[in-house]
């Protein structure tokens, strides 16, 4: 599937899941996307291209999956 995001300048660490969370809007619904890595919840703060490398990371998502919820987790080694 080849779904356009746009996504939202609210990246941040969510404590309760251990991992960094941002939400972005696909075909007008708003999806919370989180990215599960022990590294990156290491970190107390995400460079830009850190975040550019994640949104490239959920485009893929989207480009091999369908969206079924409003949630989305990526795994990353």
């Amino acid at each position: 599937m080849n779904q356009s995001i746009l996504f939202n300048d609210d990246l941040a660490f969510n404590a309760d899941k251990d991992c960094w969370q941002m939400s972005g809007m696909v075909a007008g619904q708003l999806v919370t996307i989180y990215f599960h890595s022990y590294s990156l919840s290491k970190l107390d703060e995400i460079s830009s291209c850190t975040r550019y490398d994640l949104e490239e990371i959920a485009e893929m998502w989207f480009e091999d999956n369908e969206l079924e919820s409003n949630e989305i987790h990526i795994k990353l080694s």
